[in-house]
């Protein structure tokens, strides 16, 4: 049997870690935050659309990608667009029928997963050129990255706002509602906060100019 080569196994799990630092889709290019930064409120509708995002990410680009030698060019975006609407369909009758709370209380966000340019983008750059376990790390690598900072902002909105986490009271009995918090301003205002804070202690490397442009 043959050992891995250490720089296979850095390349393979390059996607993922790149989508969660470097290619952060949230910090890095603010995409698809509209629609989700409506359920961050509270940490547990937060945490089951990640869930959820991965779910659809993972599987779109492995898909797309196992799809990719057969489909012609011309209709490759209806393609995508119709992998992603059935992975999400699927996510949302689940939702509806083993967990229908959750799924009153997420409304119309987790069908609007269908329109998150980041799955969409992750598909176009990545899973039409890449083979179907990249693209699937590629996937995960990415959706992780925007739970991660959208749990980030649901850990701020839902005690500051409610005076909870989980639904378990973490603010002294006196402590009054931050309304602004907890209203949809509050989503942006957490998101401002926690992208300074990530580019404070991790800042942007600026780019070298090359010799020759000069």
């Amino acid at each position: 049997m043959t050992a891995v080569p250490v720089g296979g196994q850095e390349s393979l799990l390059k996607p993922v870690t790149d989508g969660i630092t470097c290619d952060n889709p949230v910090l890095c290019q603010a995409l698809g935050i509209c629609s989700a930064l409506a359920v961050t409120g509270f940490v547990s509708t937060t945490a089951v659309m990640g869930i959820a995002l991965l779910f659809v990410a993972s599987l779109s680009c492995f898909v797309v990608s196992l799809l990719r030698n057969v489909t012609p060019h011309r209709v490759r975006l209806i393609v995508e667009m119709l992998v992603i609407s059935v992975l999400v369909i699927v996510v949302h009758l689940f939702l509806q029928a083993y967990w229908y709370d959750m799924s009153s209380a997420l409304g119309p966000y987790v069908a609007l997963i269908i329109t998150n340019c980041l799955i969409l983008g992750r598909c176009e750059a990545f899973a039409l050129r890449n083979g179907p376990v990249r693209s699937a790390l590629d996937g995960f690598g990415s959706a992780m990255g925007y739970a991660l900072v959208l749990l980030a902002i649901s850990l701020i909105r839902e005690p500051l706002g409610h005076g909870t986490v989980l639904g378990v009271q973490v603010m002294p009995e006196a402590w009054l509602p931050m309304h602004l918090v907890s209203g949809p301003p509050g989503a942006f205002l957490a998101m401002g906060l926690v992208v300074w804070l990530v580019r404070t202690i991790w800042p942007e490397e600026e780019p070298t100019e090359h010799p020759e442009a000069r």
